[in-house]
């Protein structure tokens, strides 16, 4: 095989699903004996990578212009791995990039017209380029073809997994922090993109102040984002970002995890619910139904009664949780950080 890079523009970035991605598949690549061992190509400032890989530092920029003009020019002959949605134009077919969703196509009320603009721009560019185009679900292959106008066939997926939530001890201080008590709490886990649809939850959030329950909502909105929303209500806590270990001790403890997008590439946080044995209630929309397959009690985004529905057959159905916790923990054994690794590394074989 090629010498290979892999792109480390995501190291030291603010951390999102994009960054978890990256950063946990590069941790289990870095982990396998004898798997073939790429150059970590690093901006000048990123901080320290945690990994055992080869590394080099590479010009003086950061960003994108770092990404476009002086990563490329370092390659030397390697073959480039780019994990997090954007690549070098420059490096022309002699890369492989992972565009996690086309979102910026099919729910452009959710970013700025700056973000969506270049991200438009520049996957079009990557693929007359000849990049190879990596994904993380069937459904993202589907629709990132059909706007890029390729056969779906020369998009790869490789997936995503969820057993990060069980590294570090749960820090059950976050429940006291805000008033919570064990199952008597629904948690939302999300950033406020129009797509996450977590205005649409007044019904559930209104079931449970009536059954003295409260809804904790973590996440945030970002600089990307537009027609960000939240869930409102007299239930409602929020709680802004917490640490992986306060969030595996509230997904250990809620009641369920509502996850109530109406548009997904993968699904993150429902894979780490499963982890967690914590019952999910999903929309059933984007990757969602592929990725969780019969661990999640559904409902319609479009019509918020039918989660206050599914939300009540939970409260009032105990054997109910308790199978949701089986599939899921069923569910999760099938989508591990390996096996995407893995997956990424057959790709790479095959280009």
């Amino acid at each position: 095989m090629t010498a290979l890079a892999l792109n480390g523009r995501f190291v030291g970035q603010r951390f999102s699903g994009v960054q978890r991605f990256a950063t946990e598949i590069t941790a289990a690549w870095a982990a396998m004996p004898d798997a073939p061992r790429p150059t970590l190509l690093l901006p000048a400032a990123a901080p320290p990578p945690p990994w055992d890989l080869p590394t080099q530092r590479v010009g003086t920029r950061a960003g994108q212009l770092w990404e476009q003009a002086e990563l490329p020019r370092a390659l030397a002959g390697r073959y480039l791995i780019n994990l997090g949605n954007t690549a070098p134009l420059l490096a022309g077919s002699r890369q492989a990039v992972v565009i996690h969703d086309a979102g910026v196509f099919d729910t452009p009320e959710s970013y700025s017209r700056a973000f969506r603009s270049w991200y438009r721009l520049l996957h079009h560019g990557l693929a007359w380029r000849g990049a190879r185009i990596l994904t993380v679900s069937e459904f993202s292959r589907g629709r990132i073809a059909h706007h890029l106008g390729l056969p779906p066939e020369r998009i790869g997926v490789i997936g995503e997994g969820g057993e990060h939530i069980l590294r570090d001890p749960a820090d059950l201080s976050v429940l006291a922090k805000y008033g919570l008590e064990p199952h008597r709490y629904a948690l939302n886990v999300g950033n406020r993109a129009a797509h996450k649809n977590l205005g649409g939850q007044g019904g559930a959030a209104a079931l449970l102040a009536a059954r003295g329950h409260k809804l904790a909502a973590v996440g945030g909105g970002g600089t990307v984002f537009a027609g960000a929303e939240a869930a409102q209500g007299a239930a409602v806590v929020q709680l802004g970002r917490v640490s992986d270990a306060e969030l595996r001790a509230l997904y250990e403890n809620a009641l369920c995890l509502i996850f109530p997008s109406r548009y997904e590439g993968f699904g993150l946080p429902p894979m780490e619910a499963f982890n967690c044995h914590c019952p999910v209630l999903a929309a059933k929309a984007g990757s969602l139904p592929e990725v969780c397959g019969d661990a999640a009690l559904w409902f319609d985004p479009a019509q918020p009664a039918t989660l206050a529905s599914a939300l009540k057959r939970l409260l009032d159905e105990p054997e109910l949780a308790k199978a949701l916790r089986a599939r899921g923990t069923a569910q999760a054994q099938r989508y591990t950080w390996p096996n995407g690794a893995r997956a990424l590394l057959r790709h790479l074989e095959t280009r």
